[in-house]
């Protein structure tokens, strides 16, 4: 579970990264409802920080059972 978890949140970091590109107008079509829309910048970030808490969460109860696999 703990490796999905951490999974899940390195898409979303890459998704976020991808989306925040598009809204900037560097990667995708022209043709993208994204491209150089400036709501979209928020939005890539704001997923792709949700990303790195959804994969902190990941790699702490991956070490939380190291630890206790330990005691």
């Amino acid at each position: 579970m703990k490796k999905i978890i951490t999974a899940i949140g390195a898409a979303m970091i890459c998704f976020g990264a991808l989306f925040q590109y598009q809204g900037r107008g560097i990667v995708g079509p022209e043709s993208s409802f994204m491209y150089y829309n400036k709501d979209w910048i928020y939005y890539g970030i704001g997923i792709a920080l949700s990303g790195v808490a959804v994969c902190g969460c990941g790699v702490f109860l991956y070490l939380r059972a190291k630890l206790r696999a330990r005691l």
